[in-house]
């Protein structure tokens, strides 16, 4: 059993990532299931774990793409998306391409009254590619004076 994300980024190596379960077998009575998931990214045909694997940059963007689908999934009518420094690590390609894809979660929830994102960054291009979409109406930047 697998569950395929929807690509969200561009990296060189992979295609897509996917989460993937096995149920174990064995004495396991049917009532009580368990599962064993693990993070894959394809190329072409080839599905590799991502444990070991991959760099600091893959595992950033593996937990986004994660995080993202999960709140996209389960939380369509939750008002709040939050992202705490969501491009650390991330190079230029993959800040842009993540910007785009917090665009587009923001028109698909721009009929939602109650949607929010908010970005907790240091990052001020990530902040500009943001705002210079039509779907973002406000950001506000935040700092501490000397008192």
């Amino acid at each position: 059993m697998y569950v395929p994300l929807f690509t969200l980024f561009i990296i060189s190596d992979i295609e897509t990532i996917e989460i993937r379960s096995d149920e174990e077998d064995g004495s396991v009575m049917k009532a009580r299931r368990n599962y064993n998931y693990r993070v894959v990214m394809i190329r072409g045909d080839t599905a590799l774990d991502m444990r070991g694997r991959c760099s600091a940059g893959q595992k950033v963007l593996a937990s986004l793409i994660i995080r993202l689908a999960l709140a996209e999934t389960f939380c369509l009518n939750c008002g709040i998306l939050a992202l705490d420094e969501p491009t650390t690590n991330l190079d230029r390609e993959n800040i842009e391409s993540l910007a785009y894809a917090l665009v587009e979660i923001i028109k698909s929830r721009a009929q939602q009254r109650n949607f929010q994102l908010v970005v907790i960054t240091h990052d001020e291009d990530f902040v500009d590619l943001l705002g210079r979409s039509d779907y973002v109406d406000a950001f506000f930047k935040v700092s501490k004076d000397q008192k």
